[in-house]
């Protein structure tokens, strides 16, 4: 079935795809947002612990398989709630609604990697085509019309900013004031991590109530802020804007002529439609954009759109997680949620012998059920041990980590399997590669640094989280697998967005970075949005793409 033409459709309601549409409809385009999930309240999942850690709650659900490499060139099949999937939200929102809501920015070194550290061995690392300075206004708009708390006083290595934040930060929690204490000591620079969360009543919305339950969850309240109840809401308000859900998308259509015609999709009784359009946006993610990027083939381009010079879904990339944890005399829990309230920066960058580094910080409230799986190594799994160490350890941790900045890499990639397919017929994401070596040595320093911030905390029994193996590509805060740049032979979109050789067809989400920061990257996804959508706006003229 045919649709209505349409000034641009959006495919993908997250953090990137709601704010491209709420720019674009609130500029006079007529928008239609496609989104593969529902709507998620808070009313359907609650706090039912065991539905939502099994990664349940927001989807996606069995009819959409993936590929996860167990050896090199072997795969098996996973679905959402297997380790390997590299799980994002199928859901209004995605994983705006139940994440836990850490705003940074990523700072100057981090758009400009290859020229502050060169080009390790083997790697794909460069520097970004636009600067800190390109973005930040587009930072401070998402943070203000998204909602973000935080103070920055305290941190000399933040980047320049216009404006504080629009609204303050939350105060430490008992872990936190232990961990401030033992920076201090170190010499260390801490301060509050900023939140997409209201610390005060702010543009209709309350202010958190500190509910253990945050990270994983929906908020009850209202306070945790994306997409889902900030911009498109907004963009629906415009009139210009159609969200339809529960819909999988297909293929972006191209013509002869290098265009991007609209594109195909099924609803959720699994009936085909096409959606013309003058200008295409994806925004599903980086596994998911690269999938459909490879899947929409056509005579110009018979491996992919936009995939020419075969860097469409190349250099994966997530966060190599590290950290340390221990056990404190006192009581550190005073169940006061999210329970994240402290970082330092003082290790991203300008650590002699290592390549970036990453941001360290305090944990979120981990309930029972996901506490059960935090143990030192050959510590019991089950029995009286087990349960000894649950009752000794749950309200006296100490523990703090950061995501290490990982260097990319080409043969970490997202293909399309050549024999899977999911629910409607499309070919599966399949994602294999591995992990520079060089990764493990900015984990192991880092996981370092963690104990040592512990230990002055007065923690005992420490023991550190490193990654062993160079195995994994993906995992959390999948990113760059569509990276911008300027020369078309090295990248898949120019510095705006807008995908080489196919000047209608626009990427607005984590595929776009070069590389992923030492920080949580939701933010930059937003900025990116917001980013995206100005420049499409300012090529928009008499009714078409300029």
């Amino acid at each position: 079935m045919n649709q209505r033409h349409v000034n641009a459709v959006v495919v993908g309601a997250g953090a990137g795809g709601g704010i491209v549409a709420k720019e674009l409809a609130a500029a006079g385009l007529s928008v239609v947002l496609l989104e593969r999930g529902g709507w998620i309240s808070f009313e359907q999942h609650d706090h039912d612990e065991l539905f939502t850690r099994l990664q349940l709650a927001y989807g996606p659900d069995e009819r959409h398989p993936r590929m996860a490499q167990t050896t090199p060139g072997q795969w098996r099949r996973v679905i959402s709630s297997e380790s390997g999937y590299s799980n994002n939200a199928a859901c209004v929102g995605s994983g705006t609604v139940f994440y836990g809501a850490m705003g940074w920015r990523f700072m100057e070194q981090d758009f400009r990697m290859r020229t502050t550290y060169g080009v390790p061995e083997n790697s794909t690392l460069d520097d970004w085509p636009i600067s800190y300075a390109d973005l930040e206004p587009f930072y401070e708009k998402a943070e203000r019309e998204i909602g973000v708390s935080g103070d920055m006083t305290t941190n000399p290595f933040s980047p320049p900013r216009q404006r504080p934040y629009p609204m303050p930060a939350f105060p430490y929690n008992r872990e936190g004031r232990m961990l401030k204490g033992a920076a201090d000591r170190l010499g260390w620079h801490a301060f509050p991590i900023p939140m997409l969360r209201n610390s005060v009543p702010y543009r209709g919305r309350n202010a958190c109530i500190g509910c253990r339950y945050c990270v994983g969850f929906a908020c009850e309240i209202n306070a945790k802020n994306g997409s889902h109840n900030t911009v498109i809401p907004a963009a629906l308000a415009t009139g210009n804007c159609e969200l339809r859900i529960n819909v999988m998308v297909s293929e972006v259509t191209v013509d002869e002529r290098g265009r991007a015609r609209g594109v195909h999709y099924f609803d959720g009784q699994d009936q085909a439609h096409w959606q013309p359009a003058d200008l295409v946006v994806l925004a599903g993610g980086a596994i998911e954009t690269a999938r459909l990027l490879l899947n929409s083939k056509s005579p110009l381009f018979p491996n992919g759109a936009g995939n020419r010079h075969d860097w469409v879904g190349r250099n994966l990339q997530g966060h190599t997680y590290c950290g340390a944890e221990g056990h404190a005399a006192e009581e550190t829990y005073d169940d006061v949620g999210a329970g994240a309230t402290i970082a330092i920066s003082d290790f991203n960058h300008g650590n002699p012998g290592v390549c970036g580094g990453a941001m360290l910080c305090n944990g979120f409230i981990v309930t029972p059920y996901s506490f059960t799986r935090v143990r030192p190594p050959g510590a019991a799994r089950w029995g009286k041990a087990h349960k000894d160490f649950q009752r000794r350890y749950f309200k006296h941790r100490l523990e703090v980590h950061g995501p290490v900045q990982e260097i990319p890499l080409f043969e970490s990639r997202v293909e399309v399997d050549p024999a899977v397919r999911d629910h409607w017929g499309i070919p599966v994401a399949r994602m294999g590669g591995r992990r520079h070596p060089l990764v493990l040595e900015i984990a192991r320093f880092i996981a370092a640094q963690a104990e040592n911030w512990v230990r002055e905390a007065g923690a005992t029994d420490i023991w550190t989280r490193v990654p062993t193996g160079l195995q994994g590509a993906g995992g959390q805060h999948q990113a760059g697998t569509c990276r911008m740049g300027s020369d078309p032979t090295t990248s898949v979109t120019d510095r705006h967005g807008r995908v080489h050789e196919i000047d209608n067809l626009y990427i607005s989400d984590g595929s776009l970075h070069v590389t992923n920061g030492g920080f949580n990257p939701a933010l930059t996804i937003m900025a990116l949005g917001y980013w995206v959508g100005h420049h499409i706006v300012q090529d928009w003229r008499g009714g078409r793409p300029r």
